[in-house]
């Protein structure tokens, strides 16, 4: 959910990742659409795939478009389309903006073959993270080298993000969830067209991390997205935590028409005006749209859209839609890292202006970071037991006070994954992780040691994707293959029947993932090796959140 400046500096390196198009072949794939020419790309193990990169899905949401429901993409004249190379980003803070377009609902195919129709694939469909403001599908950030070597279509995805995908004025202006509508046309379009690519499309994996993982589990919760994919994978958040859902966000659209030098009143005149403002104009005022330093990390959140005459993404409260089990009823993979949102709380904590600002009102600032109800009796109390918990009421300092900070901002995450699992678990067969794995490389470093701390939020796809900034192209001979294998593995065994455990396969025969169930709370520990665990992750701070965020309490009556 937080933008790092090494990340961001990925696009740099665009030219390098481009330098093998001269030596490699080309491939023209005919769709109903039009005919799509791909190139010849290699995985890490030297095995040879095609790669079609920057497909448009869907028409550009610029114009009338914006803050509209997406449009299926129209037939392309002439008819052939150039997808050797990525697409746009959408828009958002980058060191690159050349990169940036509104024209960016692309997703990428990669696949070992094409037009194989009795022998079609597993698909692999990925949600990037960022928070619904940030990051990209694009092969910088989401390189399919590692996963290529497993046998199956991987799909990576575009979505509109902040003021351009997510405002919600509570009317037909602007009603909300369009990047959350991008990613049910994308998958529509899948399923129209992925057996053209060598990929099956009752076989459908929708995958997620982060705030993709909080979309992977509305679409779970969805009527828009029913038939579309067939098992999921959530990683490191859901869409069922301490936060509640709302029919608008007005006072944000609000925020943004008052950058833009637009008015505020009426709505429609507000709308009116931002839909012609420049796309760059959305970016250099976007860190103005938060109320701190990029705090709230969610600061768009999708919403229970009112019947403007619109396809709604969400017709209730996700809480609602759980508790009466009218759900799209897929295998779902879940879990979280052990460390999560630690680094976040270590820069919190070490920056003296954000540390005085707990110190002097942990109760204002506290539901900001966190994204829950502000100034009310409840929510005072629910910080108080916060600051109970974790640090007994002693004043914050640094660096004494960082293992409980970065246990709470670890637990932010955490909740995520546990009332999700807890609840969906009732409904169809979940399969729990908890990734441990410390490597050479991952998104916080001790700064006294320099040395990787553990598992951080982020850390697991450096060894599902290439990403080519962050570390080297991880080898056989690396400490880092093993976890590669095993991630991938499990990621293609469940792609495939829904079921992540295999009996023959070297790296995973030795061990039997079980499905979770609330007695025995069973998880798969993904270290140095893999290990069945029981009685949940981190059961005893589970246990307050719980308490605090109780499932009643967080269904919104109100909608």
């Amino acid at each position: 959910m937080l933008l790092t400046v090494a990340i961001l500096k990925i696009l740099l390196l665009t030219t390098t990742i481009q330098k093998c198009i001269a030596e490699s072949e080309f491939i023209t794939v005919q769709t109903p659409l039009v005919g799509i020419k791909g190139l010849r790309m290699e995985t890490r193990l030297g095995q040879q795939f095609w790669s079609f990169r920057g497909i448009r899905y869907a028409e550009a949401p610029v114009g009338e478009l914006r803050f509209k429901n997406p449009q299926p993409v129209k037939p392309w004249k002439p008819q052939n389309f150039d997808a050797t190379r990525d697409g746009p980003m959408c828009p958002q803070v980058t060191v690159n903006r050349t990169w940036l377009s509104e024209d960016c609902l692309r997703l990428n195919v990669y696949t070992r073959s094409v037009n194989e129709k009795n022998d079609l694939k597993p698909v692999l469909v990925y949600l990037h993270p960022g928070g619904f403001s940030a990051f990209s599908a694009i092969s910088a950030y989401a390189g399919p080298q590692y996963l290529m070597d497993r046998d199956l279509v991987l799909v990576t995805v575009n979505y509109r993000l902040a003021s351009l995908g997510f405002m919600a004025t509570g009317t037909a202006d602007a009603p909300g969830n369009m990047g959350l509508k991008d990613q049910v046309i994308a998958l529509r379009w899948i399923k129209e067209n992925i057996e053209y690519f060598g990929g099956n499309p009752n076989v459908v994996t929708l995958w997620g991390y982060s705030s993709g993982s909080i979309s992977v589990g509305l679409h779970m919760l969805s009527p828009m997205s029913r038939g579309l994919f067939h098992r999921a994978i959530m990683q490191s958040a859901s869409p069922l935590a301490q936060f509640r859902y709302r029919p608008d966000q007005l006072e944000l659209a609000e925020r943004q028409a008052k950058l833009l030098k637009c008015p505020t009143t009426p709505v429609n005149q507000m709308v009116k005006c931002m839909r012609e403002k420049p796309m760059l104009s959305f970016v250099d005022t976007m860190e103005q749209m938060f109320e701190l330093e990029w705090v709230p990390g969610l600061n768009w959140m999708p919403v229970v859209e009112p019947n403007a005459g619109q396809e709604r993404f969400l017709l209730e409260d996700p809480y609602k839609t759980m508790l009466n089990g009218n759900i799209n009823r897929v295998p779902l993979i879940a879990g979280v890292t052990e460390y999560e949102f630690y680094y976040s709380g270590y820069y919190t904590l070490r920056n003296d202006t954000q540390r005085q600002r707990f110190n002097r009102d942990f109760e204002k600032y506290l539901p900001i970071y966190f994204f829950y109800e502000r100034d009310t009796p409840k929510s005072h109390s629910i910080s108080q037991a916060m600051r109970s918990f974790y640090f007994q009421n002693k004043s914050l300092e640094f660096p004494q006070s960082l293992t409980s900070f970065g246990k709470m901002f670890t637990d932010l995450m955490c909740f995520e994954y546990h009332r999700f699992v807890e609840m969906i678990s009732k409904y169809v067969p979940v399969y729990s992780y908890f990734f441990r794995y410390v490597g050479r490389y991952s998104h916080f470093r001790d700064p006294v040691t320099n040395r990787t701390y553990g598992a951080m939020h982020h850390d697991e796809l450096w060894y599902l994707f290439y990403v080519p900034l962050a570390t080297p192209m991880f080898s056989t001979t690396d400490p880092e293959n093993n976890t590669v294998e095993r991630l991938t593995r499990i990621w293609q065994e469940f792609a495939q029947k829904g079921d992540p455990n295999s009996k023959t396969d070297k790296y995973l025969k030795h061990i039997k993932w079980p499905i979770y169930d609330l007695d025995k709370r069973q998880y798969l520990e993904i270290g140095n090796e893999l290990n069945i665990k029981s009685n949940g992750i981190y059961p005893e701070r589970m246990e307050l959140w719980d308490r605090l965020f109780p499932i009643e309490d967080m269904r919104n009556k109100e909608l």
